[in-house]
């Protein structure tokens, strides 16, 4: 499940406890990604309420499903197929359409965004994603300007940051940590987006 020692669900005790209750999905299910938190709660509770304010707000913009495609893309990007995995399964539910969410999957493999069934404003962000996580010093206001003469406001485009910006934190965390999907299911995600407070993963 990962390099260091994590306690399960059953064993867990205190504020660990109360925070695995609030993650939860089916049957008790903890997903690998917050369990390897478990020696320090307060990190996975740190780390769970960056997840849902960025990702699952209600008071974003973006479409979900194309957040989660820059998700997979940065995840892919930076090799980590545990992210990978998890969102390619959860933007499929979100899209619906299984032969659009395979083709933007091999545009993703192929490293080429231009051949995904998106627009040019979303090829645009990929492109400005691409440049966050593969060479963050060489951005500049060039970039956003050219986020911003696709359609992009800046509100959409402080968005399209902080995911790109919390998913390499989330890939560093497995990476570095040897976090495997064994055990997960994939694709889960705290859905009431309306309440920041709600992590429960269905």
């Amino acid at each position: 499940m990962s390099w260091i020692k994590t306690i399960p669900f059953d064993e867990a005790r205190g504020r660990l406890k109360t925070l695995y209750d609030r993650v939860t999905g089916p049957g008790n299910n903890v997903d690998n990604i917050m369990m390897v938190h478990s020696l320090r709660p307060h990190s996975m509770e740190g780390h769970m309420a960056l997840y849902k304010n960025v990702l699952h707000h209600s008071g974003n913009s973006v479409p979900k499903w194309f957040l989660e495609v820059l998700g997979v893309w940065v995840s892919s990007l930076n090799r980590c197929g545990y992210c990978v995995e998890h969102h390619f399964s959860g933007l499929q539910r979100l899209l619906g359409d299984e032969q659009s969410g395979l083709a933007i999957r091999a545009a993703i493999e192929a490293e080429t965004p231009e051949t995904a069934p998106l627009d040019p404003a979303q090829v645009a962000a990929m492109e400005y994603a691409r440049k966050l996580t593969d060479n963050p010093a060489g951005l500049a206001a060039a970039d956003i300007d050219a986020l911003r003469s696709v359609g992009w406001d800046d509100g959409e485009i402080l968005e399209i940051n902080q995911v790109c910006a919390y998913f390499s934190y989330a890939n560093r965390t497995v990476l570095g940590l040897g976090c495997s999907t064994k055990g997960d299911i994939l694709g889960l995600s705290p859905n009431n987006s309306d309440n920041p407070d709600d992590w429960g993963h269905r």
